[in-house]
């Protein structure tokens, strides 16, 4: 089982399986380069088999144990880091605030050209996190995973969307529009491995059946 920040050497078939996958994703015409490219399909599958299925438990959870949003570069913080990876032609004032821009959210297929019409979603929620392991974290390891931008845990999308979604896992909730649902299934499941974290039994069983169809 992964500990924090553990990295799984791939063998260089995965690497290749990962390297089509990409390819795949970004010529399909429901495309998104927003989020950074999970894991295949496969991979994704594999590193399921591994993680540890237990009962959740939010004892103890408050959303202000993740702090976010953290400075990035300059006057950036993670949110409008963000929303200026998603966007198009996304026009920032001098405190890093977008002005200007466009956003398509992959969730429902909305696009909008207000950024208070956006959240910034953690993929893998903050409260699930918790019930899941991140309750034995330091600040620190939460700090870190609220505020990751190299797995495929944080995306702009709709911000009614993204409340509706709450801190509700693949059993319960999976984004309306059905050319995401693979990508989505992918990298919660690359992101709970990453960090690992557990998955109760009706995730794992969301889950497994959502990869079983990509």
């Amino acid at each position: 089982m992964p500990t924090f920040y553990a990295r799984r050497r791939t063998s260089v078939l995965a690497a290749l399986t990962g390297l089509i996958a990409s390819v795949a994703l970004f010529n399909s015409p429901n495309a998104s380069a927003a989020l950074p490219t999970p894991v295949s399909a496969a991979t994704a599958r594999g590193y399921l088999a591994e993680l540890t299925v237990a009962t959740e438990n939010r004892t103890g959870y408050s959303r202000d144990l993740f702090p976010h949003w953290i400075t990035v570069s300059g006057t950036c913080n993670t949110r409008e880091t963000v929303l200026k990876r998603d966007g198009t032609n996304v026009v920032t004032d001098s405190s890093c605030a977008a002005t200007g821009g466009s956003w398509y959210s992959p969730y429902d297929g909305a696009t909008w050209t207000a950024a208070s019409d956006l959240d910034i979603d953690h993929l893998v929620p903050l409260a699930e996190a918790w019930d899941s392991g991140a309750g034995k974290w330091t600040t620190a390891q939460r700090q870190a995973f609220a505020n990751d931008l190299t797995r495929p845990q944080l995306i702009a999308v709709t911000d009614n969307v993204n409340q509706a979604k709450g801190d509700q896992d693949p059993a319960t909730w999976m984004p309306s529009r059905s050319a995401y649902v693979c990508t989505y299934v992918r990298a919660w499941t690359q992101v709970k491995y990453y960090y690992g974290l557990s998955v109760d039994s009706a995730e794992k069983s969301a889950l497994t059946n959502y990869l079983a169809s990509c």
